[in-house]
C-alpha cells in the first residue's frame, strides 16, 4: 500500500472534526510506531531486564 493510500484509509478512520494537526500527528505516530517495530523485527532492540536497567538509571 503506497503512502498515499495508508493516510487516505488512517483519515477514514478518525472521528469528524478532527484537525489537520491531528491528523498529521497521528502520521507521525503511526510512522514512528512502525518504525520501531521494523527494528524489533531486525533485533535492534533492547531486552526487557536492559531497559528496566536504562530506567532505573534515568530516574
Amino acid at each position: 500500500m503506497s503512502v498515499k493510500e495508508e493516510v487516505i484509509k488512517m483519515i477514514e478512520t478518525l472521528p469528524d472534526g478532527i484537525t489537520v494537526s491531528d491528523i498529521m500527528a497521528e502520521r507521525y505516530f503511526r510512522q514512528k510506531v512502525d518504525e520501531s517495530l521494523k527494528e524489533l523485527d531486525e533485533g535492534k532492540g533492547i531486552s526487557h531486564e536492559e531497559a528496566k536497567k536504562q530506567l532505573n538509571r534515568w530516574l
